[in-house]
This record gives C-alpha cells, structure tokens and sequence, in this order.
C-alpha cells in the first residue's frame, strides 16, 4: 500500500517528489522519505510520521535540487514506523537506493545470508535486504544488477532504484504491486498511482507483471525481468489534475461526498438506451448465447466493494433470476469455491490493485472460468486482465474511506443485473423501464440527500462521546447498514455493528441500554411493518434512534427520536441513495471527534498485499 515516486527530468528533486508523495498519502502515511543523486553521492532524508514531517525536515532550499530521484510513502508492514525503517533504503557503501511497495517473502533467508557475509542493517524491514542484494550482486550496471536481484527476491513487489554510478536512470520492476511509468518531454516519471504524476503528464505505461523499465529523460525502455524487450502501449488518462485537489473542500471525503451526483451520472451515461427503455452494455462483448449459459455468478470483493456486492446479489436474484454468491476474496481463493463451467466471476476493486481479489481473479481465470472486472481505474491489473470490463466513472478518489466509488459500483452492478435480466428474458418491459427510469433520476435524488448534511452534523455533535452505535435494516436495507458501520468504524473509531433487524431477538439487544444510539433504515416498503417492530424493541430499551425513510412517511416519526428523509424512488435503487446520509454521519463524526479525516490510523487506500 505504500506510495513510490521517481523522478528524472531537468526540475528539482525536491519539488517533483513532494508533490507526487503528497497525492499517495493515502496510500500509506507512516513515514516518508526522499533520495536524490547530487555530486556522484546519493543524499537521503527521512521522517517518521506524516509528509509535512519530511518537509520540515527539507528546510535548506537548496537540498534535494538534482534532477532524478526517489520518494516514498509507508504503510508499515516489517517493522514499526520510525526513521530507520522508513525508505528509502541503500546499502553499506551508500552506492544504491531503493523504494518498494509490497513484501518481500524471503527476506529471512536472504538477510541471515547477507549477515553471513559482513553486511549489517540499520532497520527491520524486508526492503533494506533488496538494497543489501544490489551491493553484493552489483554487475557494474544497474539494469543487469536489478535483473540479478529479481531472481533472487520472492513476493509480491514494486521497486524503483537508482545508483550514484548512474546519476540518468532509475530501474524499475513489478511484480503483483501496481507500478506506472509517465511519459514527459525531456523528463520521464514513475509511481505507485497515477495522481501522483497528473500535473504533469497523462500518459503512462502501465507495468504489467513481471516487467521492469529503464528511464532516463531520454525516454523509457521497458523489458521482462529476463531482459526481454517489451513493447508497450501508451496509456492516456482522460482524468481532469483538478480531480484529485480538494477544491475547497476541507477534506477529500467530503469533496467526494459531493461529487456522488455527477459520478452517478457519469457511469450511467451511455448504458441506458436515449428512450429509457434498454440497458447498453456493448463494452461487455458478450454473446447471447453466453449469458444464456450463465448458471451461477460469484462476486469477489474486500471491504466496501464487498458490501456493494450484497446489493448486487440481491439485485441479480430478484431480476436475472441467476444464484449469486457473494464471497470476501481473502477467503474465497482458499476455500476451494464450487464453480461450474458457466459460472461468472465478477471481481469487483476500486483501484483495480487489490490482492485478494487479483488473486481470485487469476485463480478463477486458470479454472477457465469467464471473470467480469467492476474497477474504477483503466489499465489498472483488474482492468487488463479480467475477460470483460464494465468501467465505474467516479474520477480519482483520494480519501482512505471510499464513497463515491461504492455508490457507482452500485450503479454498475444494477445495470449488470438489469442487462442480464433483459437478455435472459426475466424482467417484463414495463419493470425494466421503471427501475431504468428510477435510476436515471438519481443524481437528482443525491443533491437532495445531501441537504440534510447540517441536521446529520448535529446529530454526530451529540453523539461524539458515544462509545457503541448500531445500524439495524432488513434487506437491503441491512447490506446498507453494512456500509454505515463500517465508514463509522473507519473514521470516527467508534465501535459500530450491523445487524439484521429481525435478528435483534438472538443476542444483540443485551446490548442496547439507555442512549445508545441505533441508526435504523427503512426505506423497504415490503418489509417496513417488521422493521417498525424491531425499531419499537430497541425504544422499549431507552434507545435513541436516527431512522431514515421516504418523504412522505408519516408513522416512523412517532417510533423513533429523529428521522432524515429521502427523496421518492423505487426501493430496489434505495441503496445508492441511503447510503449518503451514512457517509456523512461517518465524516462529521471523525470532524468532530478531532480525527484525521482522510487518513485514518492503520489503514490505507489500496490494499496491495496479502
């Protein structure tokens, strides 16, 4: 999860490298460092803690001011944050350097046997082993060095390196953790994502796995990690620099949270028919015949897009009729799944790098089953290796606690339903163009929610000191909870639960005592007189409950303390809907809380190991 930077060009170091860590923070934010070659010597800083820390540190102008150097940002993994074990890394001599992203499996080994020839280490991370390899197989040049290293080193890495002997270039390898190379005029870029290079260019090779790249501000060459010559194409990413500024906002979330109205509009843009009466999924490629034959579907997914998963199964089942189960991908690749030939696998990752479920990806693919990818980044792994792609639009997300890229997850798993339903023949017209219909008002539908933001503010004001909430619905109302929970828990770290609502009565109303806080949905029409039940049951225990539900419902009022209203659409695309509400009790209770809103403690954006 860690944030890699290189930069080799006519500008300073300094600034290329800072600006590019500061677009990856969110993918790890435990330390930081930065190397640059100057005078035929390679100058390190380091600071434990966030960016600003390195920075402070950088208080001479003039330091750093070469023209091709390393930054990195961590998510520690081997070793506690602290300056030692935060990279860059170099060996004994101070001859290389050397960033990464990923683990290195066989370190141990490979450390006892570097102790054994004289070499000693100054941290605990697995990295400072891969600079130590450099120094004892150096072959005199870096890129036939880098090759060596690569046969010895086993896991799942992106390493970028350079050598005070070779003050152009930077080598760079992949293997399984995601890698770019941006493409200037006279200067040539590398990173872990690709904010951290948009102010500067927008095209990019995308590394695949087990290649590596030479660059130089000459140009970049890219090869197996056999030495191989690769030719690569050129990646042009349509998204807009400004995407990833906060814009005024005062933290990404929020900025995100707003912009759920026009990434609903965007991803659904162009897959419904002009006359609102068809899905057009073309993108897709597939054969009637195909779908036809499709005997079961399995969703793989980590975290919030496994909680967008939960709705898309219940969307699959009620209208293309076809049994889906939802599995967590860090459990599916090892629990032997039963597949047939026509199951579907839909992988669903909103940076397209997530290794759990690139691995059931890949798994899935060598039982010869056809994988659908749900991603949100183009060219990302999941992208070019999945059999199909259905792209959600959501444009950079930065903020650690994902929103708008669940709620077009959502949006796309619906028109996957619906397109199967239509080409399976189990949805009537009239339906099919009134769900179609709901959809397409949406965007609307989301402004208005986000209307309600100052009455969920006051709400999170009262209940800061809260040490327990609970999130109770039915349907899909409690796949939303599983949502709600979760952004809670992420941000404000107060502890939250979930529960199905009819499942109070088996344990979790020991629980609920006077004054804490229960968030109860009910906006499932079929199944709100039980919910209204369940929600009396957590009342007769002195409760205080937040219910959500449609303008116009007049009855949940009189049952619980505060009520937020929804705008009027269908129940079955409630969910893209209710979910803002929940985001936003999550972001103003982390405000108010005093938390770091964007980076919460321990976690990262994109989950590149194990």
């Amino acid at each position: 999860m860690c944030g890699i930077v290189g930069y080799v060009g006519p500008r300073p170091v300094r600034d290329v490298v800072i600006e590019g860590l500061s677009r990856l923070e969110y993918r790890g934010y435990d330390s930081a460092g930065i190397a640059s070659v100057e005078d035929g010597a390679i100058h390190v800083e380091k600071a434990v803690g966030r960016l600003s820390n390195l920075v402070d540190r950088l208080s001479d102008e003039g330091a750093f001011s070469g023209h091709i150097g390393i930054g990195h940002t961590r998510w520690a993994t081997h070793g506690r944050p602290s300056d030692d074990n935060a990279h860059p890394h170099r060996d004994c001599r101070g001859r290389f350097a050397i960033v990464h992203n990923g683990i290195v499996e066989n370190y141990l080994q490979l450390r006892e046997d570097l102790l054994a020839k004289g070499h000693r280490f100054t941290s605990e991370t697995d990295t400072e082993v891969v600079a130590h390899l450099m120094e004892e197989l150096d072959t005199g040049d870096l890129f036939t060095t880098m090759m060596a290293v690569a046969r010895q080193i086993r896991g799942a890495y992106a390493l970028v390196a350079m050598s005070a002997e070779d003050p152009n270039t930077l080598v760079a390898l992949r293997k399984s953790s995601p890698l770019v190379v941006g493409l200037g005029t006279g200067e040539n870029f590398v990173a872990s994502d690709i904010p951290a290079i948009l102010e500067y260019t927008r095209d990019v090779y995308v590394l695949d796995d087990g290649q590596m790249a030479v660059v130089t501000r000459d140009g970049v060459q890219c090869f197996t990690l056999e030495g191989q010559p690769v030719a690569k194409d050129v990646l042009h990413v349509a998204w807009d620099p400004v995407a990833a500024e906060r814009g005024g906002y005062d933290h990404f979330m929020l900025k995100e949270i707003h912009e759920q109205p026009k990434a609903i509009r965007d991803t659904l843009s162009g897959r419904i028919s002009p006359d609102g009466t068809r899905v057009v999924l073309d993108e897709l490629g597939w054969s009637t015949e195909f779908i036809q034959s499709i005997d079961r579907i399995h969703i793989v997914a980590c975290g919030t897009s496994w909680h967008a998963g939960l709705v898309g199964k219940a969307v699959m089942e009620r209208f293309a009729q076809i049994p889906v189960n939802v599995e967590v991908a860090s459990e599916y690749r090892y629990s032997h799944p039963l597949q047939t030939d026509h199951t579907l696998v839909v992988v669903i990752t909103q940076s397209g790098e997530t290794a759990d479920t690139l691995a059931a990806l890949r798994d899935s693919k060598a039982r010869g089953r056809r994988v659908l990818a749900i991603t949100n980044v183009i060219g990302s792994s999941a992208a070019r290796e999945a059999d199909a792609v259905l792209l959600t639009l959501a444009g950079p997300e930065i903020a650690v606690a994902s929103t708008k890229a669940y709620t077009t997850q959502l949006v796309a798993l619906y028109l996957l339903g619906l397109y199967l339903a239509q080409v399976r023949g189990t949805v009537d017209d009239q339906t099919l163009q009134e769900v179609l219909s709901a959809l397409v008002s949406l965007p609307q539908a989301a402004e208005q929610v986000l209307d309600a933001a100052p009455r969920i503010e006051q709400f999170a004001l009262d209940y800061q000191d809260a040490r327990d909430c609970f999130f109770i619905g039915r349907g899909l109302d409690y796949a939303l909870s599983l949502e709600g929970a979760l952004k809670l828990k992420e941000i404000s770290y107060i502890h939250a639960e979930a529960y199905a609502a009819g499942e109070l009565k088996h344990g979790t109303l020991a629980l609920i005592t006077e004054g804490v806080p229960v968030i109860a949905l009910a906006t499932q029409t079929h199944l709100y007189e039980k919910t209204l039940s369940n929600i009396k049951e957590v009342k007769a225990r002195d409760a205080f409950v937040l219910g959500l539900t449609f303008a116009g419902d007049d009855e949940l009022q009189k049952s619980v303390d505060e009520v937020i209203y929804l705008p009027q659409t269908m129940p079955v695309v409630a969910p893209i809907v209710t979910v803002i509400p929940l985001q936003l009790l999550a972001y103003y209770a982390a405000v108010v809380r005093g938390n770091d809103v964007d980076k919460p403690r321990n976690l990262a954006k994109s989950v590149t190991v194990e």
